[in-house]
């Protein structure tokens, strides 16, 4: 209950962010636009955006296996959903509550899982460049946040698997409140966290971790041609997604909330999609690949007997 009392005031933003996008667009084009709506992609979308919760889940429990624990699925996909529901907080640091579960349910210590919550947000960045360089060639804008998060990628497993480097960077981020009882896992970690990057299967991590973002790019696409918008290619809507999604994390805004809305609406833009249709297509993007695996996520958590 005390999770949920959290993320309701991020809900009430995200609902004045969302009604400031719609205030700011054309009435009489979105009316224009639900009503033209194809919901025949619907099932598509929403089937592409739990494939895309597979391919996460099981990342999760590869990474799990990696360091013998392993899980019912069941109560394993569970686990992972309610870590979905957290990602709303800044740096989706939330889901390091999945270690506090895994704690609390099986008594695995959290200082041994929390390093995959690492883990997991390192292979996001990597398979979120990849997805943003596959567009490069139709969206030129992209090509300088490429090669930024290509030196930011090196740069991250450099400190990750460096001692020295990962305890200044916890150090740094123990003068914040917010973040210090979410990092005192991570304190004592750092082997765990070299013996998980080290292991032959990383190779398999990443290839899900790229495919995770070409299959939650599809489903962006697939919302554009809800709309009726067909000049845009696959290939640049998911580079559009996943480099809006990566401006959103490096922002460490909750959930990117309003930064990857922003992104998305001015890419979009670039692609000659006016300006109040661009922000209708944001928001329904968002409320299926961000919302729907929050709404499953805090079913999850509430149904759940052990949380």
């Amino acid at each position: 209950m005390r999770v949920l009392k959290k993320i309701i005031p991020i809900i009430i933003v995200v609902i004045i962010i969302y009604a400031s996008f719609l205030f700011l667009s054309d009435i009489n084009q979105i009316s224009e636009k639900i009503i033209n709506f194809k919901f025949e992609f619907i099932p598509i979308i929403v089937i592409l955006v739990i494939f895309s919760w597979v391919i996460a889940y099981t990342r999760w429990y590869i990474l799990l296996k990696n360091l013998q624990i392993k899980i019912p699925h069941k109560i394993n996909f569970q686990i992972f959903m309610v870590g979905a529901s957290l990602g709303i907080t800044p740096g989706k640091i939330g889901e390091l509550y999945k270690s506090q579960i895994l704690k609390d349910k099986f008594n695995i210590s959290r200082s041994r899982t929390a390093p995959i919550f690492i883990v997991e947000k390192f292979f996001d960045v990597v398979g979120a460049v990849i997805a943003t360089s596959l567009g490069i060639w139709f969206v030129p804008e992209l090509g300088y946040l490429s090669i930024l998060g290509i030196c930011g990628t090196f740069f991250a497993f450099k400190i990750l698997t460096s001692k020295k480097l990962f305890n200044r960077l916890l150090s740094f981020f123990n003068k914040f409140k917010y973040f210090r009882k979410f990092l005192e896992p991570l304190s004592s970690s750092h082997e765990i966290l070299t013996q998980i990057l080290h292991n032959k299967n990383m190779i398999f991590v990443s290839l899900l971790s790229i495919s995770y973002w070409l299959v939650i790019g599809t489903a962006a696409y697939f919302v554009i041609q809800s709309f009726g918008i067909t000049t845009i290619e696959l290939i640049n809507v998911i580079s559009i997604y996943s480099s809006s999604l990566l401006i959103g994390a490096i922002s460490f805004i909750p959930g990117g909330i309003g930064v990857a809305e922003g992104s998305i609406i001015g890419l979009l833009s670039v692609q000659g999609i006016n300006l109040s249709d661009a922000m209708v297509i944001a928001v329904v993007i968002r409320l299926f690949t961000l919302w729907l695996s929050t709404i499953v996520g805090l079913v999850a958590l509430k149904t759940s007997n052990s949380i």
